[in-house]
C-alpha cells in the first residue's frame, strides 16, 4: 500500500508540475502575442537604432503578422489543450466522474487569470519592452512551427478566397498614414496634441496627395511687368510691388518671357544711372529682357511634394503653372507649399488683407469666397469635400449648378450657405453655418 501511495503521490506532483509549466507557457504565448501586435513599430525602430537586438528581431517578426499570429496561436492552443487534458485526468483520478466538471472550472479560472488577463495586461502596459524580450524565443517558435503554419495559411487563404475575401500582406504599409492621422486626431480630442501641431503634421503628410493647381495663385491675381513698358514705369512698378520676383510678359499676359528679380533690376538700373551722367540717353536703352531670368514652367497636376523637391533641387522658389494645353493658369512659390504645413507666413512687406474667415457664432462663420476648402476645414475642424472644387465659392457653384445671386441660400453637406457679396461672376463672401 505504501508503494502504491508513493506512486500516486509522485504522479500527482508530476502532473501538477506539468500543468503549472504549461500554464506558464500559455501565459508567455498570450503575452507575447499582445506585446508584438500592440508594440509601436516606430518605438521599436528607435530602440533598434540604439542597438537593441530584441527590438530589431521584434521588427522582423512583425513584418509578417499572419505568420506570427499563426505560430503563437498554434503554440498557445497546444499547451492549453494539453494542460486541460492533464487536469481532467488528474481530477478524475482524485474525484471520480465529478472531476471533469471540477477540472473545467479550475482550468477556466487558472487560464483566464494567469494565462490570459495577467500576461496581456502586462504586455499592453509595457508593449515595446515585452516585445523586445520575447522576440528571440518567438522567433525560434516561428521557425519550429513554420511548416505547419504555412499549410494552415494556405488552407485559410483558400477558404477566404472561396467566400470572396482576398488577403493583402502589404496592406499595413499603405495604412501607415491613416494610423498617424488617426493618432493625431485622437490625441487632439484627448487634449494631448495641440491643434496647430496636428495641422502641421497632417499638412506635411498631405503634400503627396495634393496638386499644384489647388494652392497656386490664379492668373487673374498675378502682378506682371510689360516688357514694352519704359524703364521708369518698370522701376516704379517694381518699387511699389510687395513681391521680390515678377513675371515679365510680351504682347499678351499669356506670353511669359522671363521672371525678373528686384535685386537684379535695381543693380542694372543703378549701373545705368551711374553711366548716364556721361551719356543721358543710356537709360532709355534699358531692356528688361537682359536682366530677366528664364521662366520655369510646371504642370498644374504636379504634386506639392514633387514640386517642393524640384524647388530644392533647382535652388529656385518661383514657377509658372500651365495646363495640358500650355496655357498659363497661375504661379506657385516655395512659400506657398511651406504655408500648407506651417500656416500663413507674413512679413513686413505683405499687405494686411481682411481676414478670410470671421466667426459669428458657434459653427457660424463669415467666409471669403476665395478661401480654400482645405483652409476652412483646418480652421473650423469641418470636413467639407474638396474633390470637386478648391475654394468655398467653387464648392457652392458646383453644388448649385448656377452662379448664385446675392441673398440666395443653399443647404448641402449639412451646412447652410448664404451668398453675401458677389463681384461680376465671382462670389466674394459667404455666410456659412453648420446645420
Amino acid at each position: 500500500m505504501e508503494d502504491g501511495s508513493l506512486t500516486l503521490d509522485s504522479a500527482f506532483w508530476i502532473t501538477s508540475g506539468a500543468i503549472l509549466a504549461l500554464l506558464v507557457l500559455s501565459a508567455f504565448f498570450s503575452g507575447s502575442e499582445t506585446a508584438l501586435t500592440a508594440a509601436s513599430r516606430g518605438k521599436l525602430r528607435t530602440q533598434a537604432d540604439k542597438g537593441s537586438r530584441g527590438a530589431q528581431q521584434a521588427l522582423n517578426i512583425t513584418e509578417d503578422n499572419e505568420r506570427l499570429i499563426g505560430s503563437v496561436l498554434l503554440g498557445n492552443n497546444l499547451v492549453n489543450i494539453l494542460a486541460a487534458s492533464l487536469a481532467t485526468a488528474l481530477f478524475t483520478r482524485l474525484f471520480g466522474e465529478s472531476g471533469v466538471a471540477l477540472a473545467t472550472l479550475a482550468m477556466t479560472f487558472l487560464v483566464l487569470i494567469f494565462a490570459e488577463v495577467l500576461p496581456k495586461t502586462y504586455a499592453i502596459t509595457n508593449a515595446e519592452t515585452a516585445a523586445a524580450r520575447t522576440a528571440p524565443i518567438i522567433l525560434l517558435v516561428i521557425k519550429v512551427f513554420s511548416p505547419i503554419v504555412s499549410a494552415v495559411r494556405l488552407l485559410v487563404r483558400g477558404l477566404l478566397r472561396m467566400v470572396g475575401v482576398r488577403t493583402d500582406p502589404d496592406s499595413h504599409i499603405l495604412a501607415v498614414r491613416e494610423e498617424i492621422a488617426g493618432a493625431l486626431y485622437l490625441g487632439h480630442s484627448e487634449g494631448v496634441v495641440e491643434k496647430e501641431d496636428r495641422d502641421r503634421i497632417l499638412g506635411a503628410l498631405d503634400l503627396g496627395d495634393r496638386a499644384v493647381e489647388e494652392i497656386m495663385l490664379h492668373r487673374s491675381q498675378i502682378e506682371m511687368i510689360d516688357a514694352e513698358a519704359g524703364p521708369e514705369a518698370i522701376l516704379d512698378q517694381c518699387l511699389k510691388s510687395n513681391h521680390t520676383r515678377l513675371p515679365v510678359y510680351k504682347d499678351e499676359p499669356d506670353n511669359i518671357i522671363g521672371v525678373v528679380h528686384a535685386k537684379d533690376l535695381l543693380r542694372a538700373m543703378h549701373k545705368l544711372l551711374i553711366s548716364s551722367s556721361e551719356s543721358p540717353d543710356l537709360l532709355k536703352s534699358f531692356d528688361i529682357c537682359d536682366v530677366a531670368m528664364k521662366p520655369y514652367f510646371v504642370p498644374e497636376t504636379t504634386t506639392l511634394d514633387d514640386q517642393m523637391r524640384q524647388f530644392l533641387r533647382m535652388r529656385s522658389h518661383f514657377a509658372m503653372v500651365i495646363d495640358e494645353y500650355g496655357t498659363l493658369q497661375g504661379l506657385i512659390t516655395l512659400e506657398d507649399i511651406l504655408e500648407e504645413i506651417v500656416g500663413e507666413i507674413t512679413d513686413e512687406f505683405d499687405e494686411k488683407d481682411d481676414a478670410e474667415i470671421e466667426k459669428i457664432g458657434d459653427d457660424h462663420y463669415l467666409v471669403d469666397g476665395a478661401m480654400t476648402i482645405r483652409d476652412l476645414n483646418r480652421a473650423t475642424d469641418w470636413s467639407l469635400p474638396d474633390d470637386a472644387a478648391n475654394t468655398i465659392a467653387g464648392l457652392v457653384i458646383h453644388e448649385a449648378q448656377i452662379i448664385p445671386k446675392v441673398g440666395q441660400v443653399f443647404n448641402f453637406h449639412s451646412f447652410r450657405f448664404e451668398v453675401i457679396a458677389r463681384k461680376d461672376n465671382r462670389i466674394t463672401q459667404l455666410n456659412i453655418r453648420k446645420l
